[in-house]
């Protein structure tokens, strides 16, 4: 669900700021200097000269729990520069933008993939990324990238979340009301859709009433989700049937209205059962690359696993 007109395909350290001298992991190391605590806009000096050419991967502060494969999905707040023979600049920095942001381990460029590999919650990664394990000769003009350019990152992750995340908090009792679909399964649901004319307005159930900290307007939320026709029941998009969850900012109108209204309230860990309304969907237009008519109601399992 990363927006209306697209189907959805911590640590704490000392309070005294720390300096950390990025090591070698190659002939020339990461070289850069990075001073501050996790969670706290990081200071990157670069020395002087050229960036090395090899990719270089530090952890500056190890985290906990199991460390991030290729797969998972990684939240994390980031800064990152460009850095060439002529200079270096940032490009973008989740900390200005007020919000971690959703890194799909199975979809960046392979330089970023190996500074999350094995990375804990509440870590902080410096990674050096020369153009072979970034965009390439050829660069990202639409990142202002060029193809001499070497990444430098610094990642404080701040979740992880694997193929087999689920809710996690306390079962709701069966829904009693013949006129809403049944979900059935633990992990990617089954849902049986009445014979019967869809509500007219959004439902909201709770399947799992999750034990976490309630979702707020504006989080990024980790999510696994499944989507049906209420007309055949048929499913039309899965984080479950493409292997890994998804990341998805709700409540400022990124995703269809259905999810802001229906997410924003609900608690960490919940299983959520939604059906949205064409108006509060992808409206009179429908989503044609997805099968989805002006006129059909949608129904969602949603599970919320985390919120950032």
């Amino acid at each position: 669900m990363r927006s209306r007109s697209a189907v959805v395909s911590v640590a704490v350290l000392l309070a005294v700021p720390s300096v950390f001298a990025a090591g070698c992991s190659d002939g020339g190391g990461v070289r850069v200097t990075v001073r501050g605590d996790f969670g706290r806009l990081p200071e990157v000096s670069f020395p002087k000269g050229a960036p090395g050419g090899s990719l270089a991967v530090k952890t500056l502060s190890d985290g906990r729990g199991a460390g991030a494969r290729k797969g998972d999905l990684v939240v994390a707040d980031y800064v990152g520069y460009r850095w060439s023979r002529s200079g270096r600049k940032l490009l973008a920095s989740s900390f200005a933008a007020g919000r971690p942001e959703a890194f799909p381990t199975w979809g960046v460029v392979p330089g970023l993939r190996r500074a999350f590999e094995g990375a804990r919650v509440g870590s902080r990664v410096v990674a050096s990324i020369p153009p072979k394990d970034g965009f390439g000769e050829q660069g990202n003009a639409a990142r202002q990238i060029g193809g001499d350019d070497t990444l430098v990152y610094v990642l404080d992750v701040r979740g992880v979340y694997s193929a087999s995340a689920g809710p996690h908090g306390r079962a709701e009792p069966p829904l009693g009301d013949p006129g809403l679909p049944r979900v059935s399964g633990g992990g990617a649901p089954s849902v049986t859709v009445p014979r019967a004319a869809p509500p007219k307005g959004l439902v909201v159930r709770t399947l799992v009433l999750g034990d976490g900290p309630v979702v707020r307007k504006g989080q990024l939320l980790a999510v696994q989700y499944a989507g049906f026709f209420w007309r055949d029941g048929r499913t039309f998009g899965s984080s479950w049937a493409a292997g890994h969850p998804n990341g998805v900012t709700v409540g400022t109108g990124q995703v269809m209205k259905g999810w802001d209204q229906g997410l924003v309230g609900q608690r960490v860990g919940s299983r959520m059962l939604l059906v949205v309304p064409p108006s509060l969907g992808y409206g009179a237009k429908g989503l044609a690359q997805a099968g989805i008519k002006g006129s059909d109601t949608l129904v969602f399992v949603v599970d919320v696993l985390g919120a950032h």
